[in-house]
């Protein structure tokens, strides 16, 4: 007869304070887990503009460096969800209304139906329009103008001019409400309208057809053919997921949930928590980990359809780069000529989307892993974000989430400095790597734009989108 020998005490007590320490540690992971930071590109700004790497160590600008021209691409603040998903979480009402039919007539439990379910409508039913920018959006960009404003105020000391100080939207409303929010907090206690003493301002915008500055992804066929053929990839990637989740929600409720419902309480737990700041209603039917998961899929969209997922994503914004460059220059020609103040461009500040935002981040070399840069140089394809629970740089409610933003600020230093001008990287206003750099986010201004920008340079946009140069160009109209 064999016998099976028990374990020790010794054996048995460790093993039981593993078990335990695991418990606490889950439980503490799971206390201090917010589902405000994990919306992807639905994250309200005021919630991750102050997450950074701490690993990082940000330059000291060296003493007699001063700013003299800033750029400013920006994506809209926090808007309303547009007609077309307004529609989708009415449905989603009135599928759940279907469920807790059903539930009732096969005598579930009610303890299994969570209470806020029960009498649910979507907070948008019966709106008409959508998509409009909401009031904490507004805020979103009147706090940065001001914040920006009293952060470089040797750059916003001249007299308003809108040469000087040219602000750039697209014509979609919420992009240009929002450079409108913007410039009333830079330009606040300025001027001479009402109590607040605001001041008139110019806004522009080019149009949809012909705007490749900010909407180059709306004027390239080549980016709309390859969108329409990879929408279907992406799709397939996060089944497997929804998939999961929903098998283990519908188990966990009782209800014969589908795989679009749970797409649809996903997207109404980022509205509820971004909008109306509700986060134990939709956001509680998922656990943590679910979030986590489901705030992957997200930033695989991103990371495939609008980043470095494929080198057109962001190629197709050289428009924008040269743009960029082609400011730094001017201002450095200004200072370099000793032009009279007022006289020349101290900041160009524009507003689109996240279209705009994250492919510009790419063409910067943002949120790379490892030797990555190296890699998107050479046009190679780079591996997905990692999966939770592993951790990964590329997160959609970082890179781009409402009212995220990326600023080039051009430095002057003093003749005995190791370059005469510099560029520093701020992403959502903080300092930013910048690998093509070293690693740094104060970066001489000629390996900046021979590291960075020039091996962007060499892709022509006309020839990358099939553009149709004989289309006639419409003139910036004024918003």
């Amino acid at each position: 007869m064999l016998l099976t020998r028990l374990p020790d005490k010794m054996t048995l007590a460790a093993a039981v304070l593993l078990l335990l320490l695991t418990l606490v540690s889950n439980s503490r992971a799971d206390r201090d887990f917010d589902v405000r930071h994990r919306l992807s590109t639905v994250t309200r700004y005021s919630a991750v503009k102050d997450i950074v790497d701490n690993s990082f160590q940000p330059t000291d600008i060296p003493v007699g460096c001063t700013p003299i021209h800033l750029n400013l691409v920006a994506r809209h603040g926090t808007r309303s969800p547009t007609k077309k998903r307004m529609r989708e979480l009415e449905k989603l009402a009135s599928h759940i209304k279907e469920l807790l039919k059903d539930a009732k007539e096969k005598n579930l439990s009610p303890q299994k139906v969570p209470a806020w379910l029960l009498k649910w409508e979507s907070p948008w039913k019966g709106k008409l329009r959508g998509g409009e920018l909401d009031t904490k959006g507004e805020e979103e960009l009147y706090q940065l103008g001001i914040r920006v404003r009293e952060r470089f105020p040797d750059l916003f000391n001249e007299e308003y001019h809108p040469d000087v100080y040219p602000i750039k939207t697209t014509q979609v409303p919420w992009a240009s409400t929002s450079a409108v929010a913007f410039g009333m907090g830079l330009f606040s206690g300025n001027g001479s309208l009402g109590l607040a003493r605001h001041r008139a301002f110019a806004v522009t915008s080019e149009s949809r057809a012909s705007d490749i500055t900010l909407r180059f992804f709306d004027c390239c066929q080549t980016y709309k053919d390859f969108r329409k053929s990879h929408e279907p990839a992406v799709v397939k990637l996060k089944e497997p997921i929804i998939a999961e989740i929903t098998s283990a929600l519908a188990k966990r409720y009782e209800f014969n949930f589908t795989r679009q419902d749970i797409s649809s309480l996903w997207f109404l737990c980022k509205q509820e928590t971004t909008l109306l700041d509700i986060t134990d209603q939709a956001c509680s039917l998922f656990s943590p980990t679910e979030v986590a998961l489901l705030e992957w899929t997200d930033d695989l969209e991103v990371f495939m359809l609008k980043g470095y997922g494929k080198s057109l994503n962001y190629r197709m914004g050289v428009p924008l780069l040269k743009d960029v460059i082609q400011s730094m220059d001017q201002a450095l020609k200004a200072k370099e000529d000793n032009q009279a103040p007022g006289s020349y461009e101290k900041a160009r500040l524009r507003f689109a989307h996240a279209e705009t935002v994250v492919p510009f981040s790419c063409l910067l070399g943002l949120f790379l892993e490892g030797s990555d840069f190296q890699r998107i140089q050479k046009e190679e394809p780079l591996d997905f974000p990692p999966k939770p629970p592993k951790n990964r740089s590329w997160r959609g409610s970082i890179v781009a989430p409402f009212a995220g933003n990326n600023m080039l600020v051009l430095y002057s230093c003093p003749a005995n400095s190791s370059s005469k001008y510099f560029v520093r990287a701020l992403h959502n206003e903080h300092p930013i790597a910048m690998p093509g750099c070293g690693g740094t986010d104060f970066c001489p201004f000629e390996v900046f734009k021979e590291s960075i920008v020039s091996p962007h340079l060499k892709h022509d946009y006309n020839t990358l989108c099939q553009v149709n140069l004989d289309q006639p160009k419409q003139k910036p109209e004024t918003v």
